[in-house]
């Protein structure tokens, strides 16, 4: 564990994260879930993290880990065709992760989801977050069309707003 992560960690506030993600922000983001979901039969859902903090901290919890939990607290692999996707940001360490349930990780595979958050990483080292995660969307909802065509109205299985923990 490295004291320069937990210093980090424990100045990123609440602030930061209102800052990188205003209302207006979030708000853009789930309007583009809410247009891509209208082009395939996937589930986006985008959580912000602002820093870890107490036991994930303290134990050194890589971001790919926390993403995990993540999914699973938000039951993102609970869809019909387990084609549900997150985009994680971990912004105390400008950390993306992409966590893809079985049915569409299985035809899209790891390199075609970090080339995505290395995408969104440099534009986060810009600042440019909302762009980022903007841009992030539009290349997984390709990936989702292709794989996972609209082929009815369908249900809107997991919420389109983001999740700012």
């Amino acid at each position: 564990m490295g004291i320069r992560r937990i210093g980090k960690h424990l100045i990123t506030s609440r602030r930061l994260v209102q800052k990188a993600f205003p209302p207006t922000a979030l708000d853009a983001i789930e309007r583009a879930i809410s247009a891509s979901e209208a082009q395939h039969a996937g589930q986006i859902r985008f959580v912000v993290e602002g820093a870890l903090d107490g036991a994930p901290l303290f134990r050194d919890q890589p971001a790919r880990e926390r993403a995990l939990d993540v999914f699973s607290q938000l039951r993102i692999w609970d869809t019909e065709h387990n084609n549900g996707v997150l985009i994680y940001l971990l912004l105390a360490d400008r950390d993306v992760e992409i966590v893809a349930d079985r049915g569409i990780d299985a035809r899209v595979g790891v390199t075609a989801w970090e080339d995505i958050c290395r995408e969104m990483e440099s534009s986060f080292r810009e600042g440019r977050f909302e762009a980022g995660v903007l841009r992030g969307i539009d290349l997984i909802s390709t990936h989702l069309a292709a794989h996972f065509p609209k082929e009815d109205p369908g249900e809107n299985e997991l919420p389109d707003a983001p999740v700012v923990v």
